[in-house]
C-alpha cells in the first residue's frame, strides 16, 4: 500500500520545481511583443522602490565668432526629472495532494510544466500590455503609459485627402499613404533638428496587411510594403534597413480611438522598459489542506521614454 504525508508531497514537489521551471522559461512566446520593441532594462536593484530618469532635450546652435567676443554661443540638456515607482506583481501555479500522490505512485514520474509554463505566459502578456500601453490584461492602471500612448510625444492626423477628405489609407492612393508614412518618419527628424532619426516604423494589424498586400501601382509586382522598405526617409539618408512592424492595440490607439501609427528610435538612450525583477517563481508551499502553491512574482517600473522627440504619433490612418 503506497502511503504518504504532506512534507513528503512538498518534498518531491521541491525536488520537480528545477525541472519545471526550466521548461517553463525555455518556451517561445512569437506573439509576445514588446521584447523586441522596447530595449529592456533589469539593472536597477530587485526590490528598488522606484526608478529615477531624465527626459532630455538638446539645446543651443553653433554660430560665426569674433576673436575678441566674449559672448561665445553656448550648449546646454534640458533636463526633466522623474520618479517612476517600482510595483510589485504576481503570477503562480498549483498542485493538489491528489495529483502529487499519483505522480509519486510511478518512480521516476515527473509533474508536467504546463502549469508553470502558463503562469510564464500571464506573466509576458501582463508585460506586453504593460510595454504597450501601461496597462496590464487586468486592466488594473497605475497611471503609467507606454510605448504608444504617451502623452509628451507629439501625436497628429495625417491628411484628410483621401476619397471623401478621409484620412483612412483604405479611402487613398498608395503615394498618399507613402507619404503619410514619410512624413511621420521625417517630422522626427525635422522636429527634433535632424537629431533624432525614427529607424523603427510599428502599423495596426489591418494596415500593415493592406500595404503589404496593394500593389504599388496597377501595373506593378511590387507592394506599398516592399517599395516602402527601399524607399523611405530613414533608409534614404543612413542606407540602413527600416524596421517595418505589426502591432496589435494600435488600431484604437489614436486621436478619437482611431488607428495610429508609431515612428521611433529603438534605443535604450530614447526608450526603456524599466523591469528589475523579472518573473522568479519562489520556493513551494503547503497553502491549504490539500493544495501546494509554487508563487512567482515580478517587479516593474513601466516604460519610460526618456526622449519623446524621438517619437512621432500618426493618428487616422
Amino acid at each position: 500500500m503506497f502511503a504518504f504525508d504532506a512534507q513528503q508531497a512538498l518534498g518531491f514537489l521541491v525536488a520537480q520545481t528545477s525541472q519545471i521551471e526550466a521548461q517553463a522559461y525555455e518556451i517561445q512566446y512569437p506573439d509576445i511583443q514588446y521584447p523586441s520593441l522596447v530595449p529592456v532594462d533589469t539593472s536597477a536593484n530587485p526590490w528598488a522602490k522606484s526608478v529615477t530618469f531624465f527626459s532630455t532635450d538638446k539645446l543651443g546652435q553653433a554660430a560665426w565668432h569674433n576673436a575678441l567676443a566674449k559672448d561665445v554661443p553656448l550648449a546646454d540638456v534640458e533636463r526633466n526629472r522623474s520618479e517612476q515607482p517600482v510595483e510589485l506583481a504576481a503570477i503562480g501555479y498549483r498542485y493538489t495532494t491528489e495529483e502529487l500522490g499519483q505522480a509519486m505512485m510511478i518512480p521516476g514520474l515527473n509533474l508536467s510544466a504546463d502549469r508553470a509554463a502558463a503562469a510564464v505566459r500571464a506573466y509576458e502578456e501582463f508585460m506586453d500590455g504593460v510595454a504597450l500601453r501601461g496597462v496590464p490584461p487586468s486592466g488594473v492602471s497605475k497611471g503609467w503609459t507606454g510605448l504608444i500612448n504617451d502623452a509628451n510625444v507629439f501625436a497628429g492626423n495625417v491628411a484628410n485627402d483621401g476619397a471623401g477628405a478621409s484620412t483612412l489609407w483604405s479611402a487613398k492612393t498608395p503615394d498618399q499613404i507613402l507619404r503619410d508614412i514619410n512624413g511621420l518618419l521625417g517630422g522626427v527628424y525635422t522636429g527634433s533638428l535632424t537629431v533624432e532619426m525614427a529607424d523603427t516604423l510599428l502599423l495596426p494589424v489591418t494596415q500593415f496587411d493592406y500595404i503589404a498586400t496593394t500593389a504599388r501601382t496597377a501595373t506593378s509586382d511590387v507592394t506599398i510594403l516592399e517599395h516602402l522598405r527601399r524607399n523611405n526617409t530613414y533608409t534614404a539618408i543612413t542606407g540602413a534597413p527600416l524596421t517595418i512592424r505589426a502591432v496589435r492595440g494600435l488600431e484604437t490607439a489614436g486621436a478619437g480611438s482611431s488607428a495610429r501609427m508609431v515612428g521611433y528610435r529603438r534605443d535604450p538612450q530614447v526608450v526603456k522598459l524599466h523591469l528589475p525583477m523579472p518573473h522568479r517563481f519562489q520556493a513551494p508551499w503547503q497553502s491549504g489542506a490539500l493544495a501546494f502553491d509554487v508563487p512567482g512574482i515580478f517587479r516593474t517600473g513601466g516604460v519610460e521614454i526618456r526622449r519623446p522627440k524621438a517619437f512621432r504619433y500618426g493618428d487616422g490612418i
